[in-house]
């Protein structure tokens, strides 16, 4: 059971890495990046951020370019919660592969389509 607390440094934590995601990838075109969810840990050191990414296909190589920016982005992070947080917690990056998960079940019941 997470606390309030953490919840709110959770939120905190995903609305601005989706800006941040938001701004980077307009510069890139055709791709989509957000943030899906944040699980930061009851020491507040580490998050666990899940990242859906559109198109699924470059799910695999954009994971890696984010997960080899992590300190970059973190730092950006850091700016923007500075007067928030005394910390900022270091990041990890994961797939949220849950709506292919969910188009590949809906294909499964429903094959017509």
């Amino acid at each position: 059971m997470e606390s309030t607390r953490l919840q709110k440094i959770a939120r905190l934590v995903q609305k601005e890495l989706s800006e941040i995601f938001r701004l980077e990838t307009a510069k890139m075109g055709g791709v989509l990046v957000s943030v899906s969810s944040v699980r930061v840990s009851p020491d507040l050191s580490i998050a666990r951020v899940h990242l859906s990414i559109f198109p699924s296909e470059r799910a695999e190589e954009l994971i890696k370019n984010i997960n080899a920016n992590e300190k970059k982005i973190r730092h950006e992070l850091s700016q923007r919660v500075r007067y928030q947080l005394r910390k900022c917690p270091e990041l990890t990056f994961f797939i949220d592969d849950s709506l292919d998960y969910i188009e590949h079940i809906d294909s499964l019941l429903h094959p017509e389509k």
